[in-house]
């Protein structure tokens, strides 16, 4: 494969913003302690007051459970049995110093695009308006988490915050069979699950249809 496409992909995949000032900040479901803490640490250092922290488990497993790869960072830390991703993640967020009176729990996603939309539901009821937000997630993960919350908050200026886990990042994703894997499940993810988005978006629907067959 050419450098110029492991660049292309690797440039949409791995999106990265720096941390602003928001009004909430979104952890997208999972097995990792690092996503959390770096949640908690961006509450410390008063970039947010709210945290959205979304997930049940993966139901083809049917019950929360830490990462086969063995990268739950602090293992002995959080170590409890844990009925969701959610609570993990707000075990996380305790034990680093986040209130529970800061955390906006959400226990029913399964997967990406509920993370999001349930988040959306959960900030609705609270009466959270969000104008900037943070979502802070794997770094292979940051494009769908990116299309994923910005769809649910379309008014919303989604920030996100990416965490290298598991070995990958933008520069070793494509030196082994792993990082391989995950990064093009999440190309082949991107492009199937908008489908419906793009299509029924105004932007689609005004496009000036005058060169497309050029």
């Amino acid at each position: 494969m050419t450098e110029r496409i492991i660049n292309d992909i690797t440039n949409f995949i791995f999106v990265s913003d720096a941390p602003q000032k928001s009004d909430v900040i979104f952890l997208p479901g999972g097995s990792g302690a690092s996503i959390a803490e770096q949640g908690a640490g961006l509450y410390a250092q008063g970039f947010a007051s709210k945290i959205i922290p979304s997930g049940k488990f993966n139901l083809q497993k049917g019950k929360f459970m830490f990462s086969p790869q063995g990268v739950v960072d602090n293992a002995n830390t959080y170590n409890d049995d844990y009925p969701t991703e959610c609570d993990f993640f707000i075990d996380v967020l305790s034990k680093n110093g986040v209130p529970l009176s800061a955390i906006i729990p959400e226990k029913e996603a399964t997967y990406t695009k509920e993370n999001a939309f349930l988040s959306r539901d959960a900030a609705d009821k609270r009466g959270l308006t969000v104008n900037k937000a943070m979502v802070v997630c794997k770094s292979f993960h940051a494009r769908r988490c990116f299309m994923c919350y910005q769809t649910a908050f379309p008014e919303a200026d989604i920030l996100v915050i990416a965490v290298d886990v598991y070995g990958i990042d933008r520069n070793s994703w494509h030196t082994f069979d792993y990082g391989i894997e995950r990064v093009m499940g999440e190309l082949a993810r991107c492009g199937s699950q908008f489908v419906a988005e793009l299509k029924a978006s105004s932007a689609f629907i005004n496009i000036d249809k005058s060169g497309l067959n050029q």
